[in-house]
């Protein structure tokens, strides 16, 4: 018999345990306290404040995990309060930290920490991360007092900033429900703000240690630092609404548009893997394929012939993403895969370009590199590839993207790519980076001149490090920032983000998107590699992903439906109108059970995807279509990561 598979495995791809966070009560004010840290500080039920972190990273922008001791414990109806000590150890450096919390019922909060240096310690960024929500946030107005003193009326930017928003910072107030403000004041250091929906995470991130300061920075051994957050509720209402628990999808009548292209990515080091995976890639439909050409990392003119056969054995346009090696000689390396292409008979109906140099982050008031200059690319690009779509951008994140502008006027669409474990690798945060999708899209529209844009490939792990040497390597098979390889990409996770990412920039405007990859760690389905992938490893066989990139991929071009959906936190959905009548993809992107009332009612058929199918989705190519079942009425129950499709027609 096969070995059984647990639930942990199915849903995230890992048996790794997760501890939940702890919830805090002082009257109406509640808070969720997770490895060491703060989450979701709320009053009255209304977010307050996304986290406030104690942080410590190494020189490569790398979070450590502390090992927490001496975790105390004190709770009454009307405070709590807590305190632990914390230990931060590597190879060569260790800093260990006592931290002491304490909230009230009238919503105000500390969170205090003070740490030493046991050794010198080599750092990017040690002491408080505090993070503001986006929604209700982006674009309203706040006070803010810089550390001289001075008082300053500004806003939370709307548009994603590409650079600091406030810096200098000593307190932030804004109003977080009609008639209460929260003051966040932040002592021990100066600190500021960044734009985190940049990265694709749903806060503005005010932190410690301005980035114009040289980093990595030494805290010499036996150094002691000591910064304290604190929280101050103010002002009054006469009456507070409550929060509306329920989950609903209301089916509008509005078309916003059409369903973009949806594709793959195809990095030359899984050729063969993907080579002996045509039959399933075939069946999943994919519009096109995104072959990544980097000639710095040996990739030869034999790999774009190989990229070439894959798109002709599967039917699909192939797009060239094409890094230009050197500064000097950009014109003649353009020129030369220019030739190359034409040899194989010009496979490539889009061919993107970027300068090597532009693969790594220059952080605001950083020199940049030299590189060439971006217009020239395009213009020698255009000589180079006769016939093709010419895009450009940044193979990297929005946030490169965001701060080196292109010449959009020279394109034929613009590119950029995101992530979901940037600066967080928990569940949560993955999901919630796709409450930042809509502000993405609103943003890049406001500088590409009018220009189609294109996303990706994009998944949950990182393809590519721009801020340091490479993703995080993942040996245990665990959930972490930056990693390259995340296991969630093989369990149920993986589809309910992506029907999130899809929906989000589908209703955004994009004109194409691209996920992942064909197979491996950023894949749809199973390779071999050289780290373990536990049931698969001795099964083979699909990820519950690729039913989601094979529905959706299917249905390009068809126009896209409004929907309303109560708290798009907890559940992502995408409609598309047909001359049958619907078709509507729901995800839970919570690990709870959730059961969701549609207005109006569907009448058809509904297929759902959970745990419980997922060994038959591992190598049913026809999955959502072996679930489909009779259905008739307002209620969808949705397990854990659990994706639904639902077809039919919708009537009162």
């Amino acid at each position: 018999m096969p070995p059984a598979i647990s639930d942990s495995i199915r849903l995230y791809g890992t048996d790794e345990a997760v501890e939940p966070p702890r919830l805090l009560k002082a009257g109406p004010l509640t808070v969720e306290f997770e490895d060491g840290n703060l989450r979701h500080i709320r009053y009255h039920g209304r977010e307050m404040i996304r986290a406030i972190s104690f942080v410590v990273r190494d020189r490569n922008w790398g979070t450590y995990a502390p090992q927490i001791a001496h975790l105390n414990f004190h709770e009454k109806p009307e405070s709590f309060r807590l305190s632990y000590d914390a230990t931060v150890k590597a190879k060569e450096q260790e800093f260990r930290y006592s931290a002491a919390i304490e909230g009230n019922s009238n919503g105000s909060l500390s969170f205090s920490g003070k740490g030493t240096a046991k050794s010198d310690f080599l750092t990017n960024r040690t002491g408080f991360v505090v993070l503001h929500p986006i929604e209700g946030v982006a674009g309203a107005p706040c006070t803010v007092v810089h550390i001289d003193g001075s008082i300053e009326e500004t806003k939370f930017p709307l548009l994603i900033d590409p650079v600091q928003p406030m810096s200098a910072l000593r307190a932030i107030t804004h109003e977080f429900l009609p008639g209460l403000k929260v003051t966040c004041r932040m002592e021990g250091d100066t600190f500021e703000m960044e734009d985190q929906r940049n990265w694709t995470d749903a806060s503005y991130k005010t932190y410690v240690r301005p980035l114009a300061l040289p980093w990595p920075y030494l805290i010499a051994q036996g150094e002691t630092i000591e910064q304290t957050v604190t929280l101050t509720v103010s002002g009054t209402v006469s009456e507070i609404e409550s929060v509306d628990r329920s989950l609903s999808l209301v089916v509008g009548e509005q078309i916003l548009g059409v369903m973009p292209s949806l594709g793959l990515g195809l990095d030359p080091k899984v050729l063969p893997a993907t080579e002996r995976s045509l039959g399933a890639l075939r069946q999943a439909g994919p519009s096109h394929l995104v072959c990544y050409y980097d000639p710095r990392l040996g990739h030869r003119p034999t790999d774009l012939e190989r990229m070439g056969a894959i798109g002709k054995a599967l039917g699909v346009e192939l797009w060239l993403e094409f890094v230009v090696p050197s500064v000097d000689h950009f014109e003649q390396e353009i020129q030369n895969v220019g030739r190359a292409v034409a040899e194989l008979a010009n496979p490539f109906t889009v061919v993107m370009i970027s300068p090597a140099s532009d693969l790594k982050c220059t952080l605001p008031g950083s020199p940049w590199p030299p590189c060439p200059p971006l217009d020239s690319c395009y213009r020698a690009a255009r000589a180079a590839f006769p016939g093709a779509r010419i895009g450009g951008g940044m193979f990297s994140f929005f946030t490169e993207l965001n701060r080196k502008r292109p010449p959009a006027a020279l394109l034929d669409f613009v590119t950029f790519t995101t992530v979901a474990i940037f600066h967080a690798g928990d569940d949560r945060s993955a999901t919630e980076g796709l409450e930042s999708i809509p502000y993405l899209a609103k943003s890049v529209e406001a500088f590409i001149e009018g220009k189609p844009y294109h996303v990706g490939p994009s998944a949950i792990g990182l393809r590519m490090n721009p801020y340091g040497e490479a993703p995080m390597a993942n040996p245990h098979n665990i959930r972490q920032a930056m990693n390259g390889m995340d296991p969630r990409q093989r369990g149920l996770f993986a589809a309910a983000w992506s029907v999130g990412f899809v929906a989000r920039f589908a209703k955004g405007g994009a004109s194409a998107l691209t996920l992942g990859g064909t197979v491996g760690e950023l894949g749809i389905a199973y390779a071999k590699t050289d780290y373990p992938q536990p049931w698969f490893d001795e099964n083979g066989g699909l990820y519950p992903v690729y039913h989601v990139i094979k529905g959706l991929a299917a249905c390009r071009g068809r126009p896209l439906v409004d929907l309303t959906i109560s708290k798009p936190r907890e559940m992502q959905a995408i409609a598309f109108a047909h001359e049958r009548g619907i078709e509507i993809w729901l995800a839970n992107l919570t690990g709870q059970t959730q059961s969701v009332e549609l207005s109006p009612k569907l009448v058809g058929s509904l297929s759902v995807l959970s745990a419980s199918e997922f060994e038959q989705a591992t190598h049913d190519f026809l999955t959502m279509d072996s679930l489909e079942r009779a259905f008739s009425g307002k209620t969808i129950l949705l397990r854990p990561y659990a994706v639904a499709r639902g077809k039919g027609n919708v009537s009162a």
